[in-house]
């Protein structure tokens, strides 16, 4: 009956080691999500603002050369 009652609890135990395991992976896991969510949300910030630049040079080159005709 004790090799059973010890068989379970090492089982039990392996069982904790792996939901341990898993916990952190799900957790890390998590921090490079956001990580790189803020990492994209960078980029995006930069992307719109060359966006807005290069519309402004365009519009300002459009009405140069309105004003050249």
């Amino acid at each position: 009956m004790s090799d059973v009652k010890q068989q379970i609890f090492q089982e039990l135990a392996t069982l904790d080691d792996a939901v341990a395991r898993l916990r952190s992976t799900a957790a890390n896991a998590g921090r490079q999500t956001d990580l790189e969510v803020a990492i994209l949300t960078e980029q995006v910030r930069g992307l719109r603002e060359k966006n807005a630049r290069a519309t402004e040079m365009i519009n300002q080159s459009i009405s140069i050369l309105k004003n050249l005709k």
